[in-house]
């Protein structure tokens, strides 16, 4: 693909569109990535409501919206390995082992946090 010339409004623009593309591929053709949207659009008022201050809330949303992020990467790995070819190699393999275990250590983040503010909001007081 030939690099674009395009500066400005149009680029801002361009990218944004390339960016819509890339979102609709992914819910279109990766199960995960529909399950952690529609479970991130789940907890979003149950973040709002847990969360006690500005900095709780957007912690829970974040890093929902972190886990979404990590999950397109591991996508767009993936793709890109099997573009290549669906051989069996050991650097494909690691590859996509790699973006897996992105994708874990995000999860293990997210409900990380969420124990802690829940804990900070219903655990014993000080």
């Amino acid at each position: 693909m030939p690099k674009s010339d395009a500066r400005g409004l149009r680029r801002l623009s361009r990218a944004l569109v390339f960016s819509a593309a890339g979102l609709r591929a992914a819910w279109r053709s990766e199960t995960a990535f529909r399950q952690e949207v529609v479970l991130a659009a789940l907890l979003t008022p149950a973040a709002v409501w847990l969360g006690r201050t500005g900095l709780q809330r957007a912690l829970l949303l974040g890093v929902m919206l972190l886990v979404v992020v990590v999950e397109l990467l591991n996508s767009a790995i993936e793709a890109v390995v099997d573009r290549i070819g669906h051989d069996r190699h050991e650097l494909s393999g690691q590859a996509k082992d790699m973006g897996s275990a992105a994708v874990l250590l995000s999860l293990t983040l997210a409900l990380l946090i969420w124990l802690g503010i829940a804990w900070d909001r219903f655990g014993p007081g000080p």
